[in-house]
Formats: structure tokens, sequence, C-alpha cells
């Protein structure tokens, strides 16, 4: 594709993300047609169903880089090397929400539905059991990776919509260490790493925005 069918595309897909967000803020996900979407972005049927089967699929490309996000950070971990904060993938979900505030404030607060919640549930809960496994593995637990992933991944998205639907109140990193104060004794504890107070995620105010 040349460089001008990129743009083309990109614009697209941009403007039909920004009318599904406006559309979701406005009347919530469920009452929205794939035909709202077309008359809000000025874009035929035909150029919609080129580059999304339906409504849900538009949806859930909102998080197509917070996946990447995800694999990059994980991917940037040394492996077999004890990381300082076993929690570590948290922080990309916590700043690509920060990132895309308004899009959060309709996929995932008080307008947006399950299927969102579902689809954040499964790409944090495969990141977060990824990277657990081998530290849960190299340390002998009996706590198996898929358990504790899913128990921290509700904790997460619990802190997640409590973010969202507050209003944003804190920047991403303060509010990924509150999620740290929390997560990481429990996920040291399981590995049987130290949780001593040199170890532990602390809350700074300078983190607070």
């Amino acid at each position: 594709m040349t460089e001008g069918g990129d743009r083309r595309v990109r614009r697209t897909r941009r403007n039909l993300t920004e009318a599904l967000t406006d559309l979701i803020l406005e009347r919530g996900y469920e009452a929205i047609t794939v035909q709202d979407i077309l008359d809000r972005a000025d874009i035929g049927r035909s150029t919609f169903y080129a580059h999304f089967r339906d409504k849900e699929a538009l949806l859930l490309s909102c998080f197509d880089d917070l996946r990447d996000d995800l694999r990059r950070d994980l991917d940037a971990m040394t492996p077999g090397v004890e990381p300082h904060d076993p929690g570590q993938p948290s922080i990309a979900v916590f700043a690509h929400a920060y990132r895309h505030r308004r899009v959060y404030r309709a996929l995932c607060g008080r307008h947006g539905g399950n299927i969102v919640y579902g689809h954040l549930h499964t790409l944090v809960a495969h990141a977060l059991r990824m990277h657990l496994a081998p530290h849960l593995a190299a340390s002998g637990s009996p706590i198996p990776a898929e358990a504790m992933a899913e128990f921290y991944t509700s904790g997460l998205l619990g802190i997640l919509t409590w973010w969202v639907n507050q209003g944003f109140p804190h920047g991403p990193a303060h509010v990924a260490q509150m999620y740290g104060a929390m997560a990481n004794p429990g996920i040291a504890a399981a590995i049987g790493r130290p949780s001593d107070a040199e170890t532990r995620p602390t809350i700074s105010n300078a983190s607070r925005h």
C-alpha cells in the first residue's frame, strides 16, 4: 500500500473510532447501530466493512495498541531475571488508559458494556500469566499461573474502572503504584521473594499527576 493509501486507512479508522466514542458517550454502546456510526463518521457502508466486520470489531480495535504495548513491555524484560516489580505489565494498562482518556471514559466507564471488560480481561490476564509463569515455576510455587493471573487481573481492572469513573484523579504512575502496593506483596509471597520495606512500592505525592 502506498503512503497515501496508508494515511487514508488511518484517517478512516480514526474517524470511525471517534464516531463510535462520541456515540457511546451519548447513548451507550448497546443502543448504537452500524448505521449510526456511518452517519456520524460520514463514511459509506462498503468502506466500513472493508475495515471491520461489525461494530464489535471496531470497538475492540481501540485496544490493539494496548496489546502491542503489553507485548513490548514483556519482551523488554530480561528472561530469567526477577524484575523489581512483578506486576510491571499493569503499568502499560494505566499508561494506555491515560493517553486515551476519552476513549476509556466511553468504553470502560459507565457508558461501556461487558464486551470491553471481557476483552481487557483477556488481554491483561494473558500478559500477566506469561509474565508470572516462569517466576512461579522457578520458585516451585503451588499456585498455578492461570489462577494468579486471573486474581490480579480482576483487581487491576477494578482499580482501572474506579479510576475511569472518578475522572482520572491521579496520574498513571500513581495509580500503578497503588495497584503495586496491593498486588506485589501477594505476588512476592507466591514466588518466595522478600516483601520488606525496600522492595515494596511507595506511593509518593510526586506521582499523583
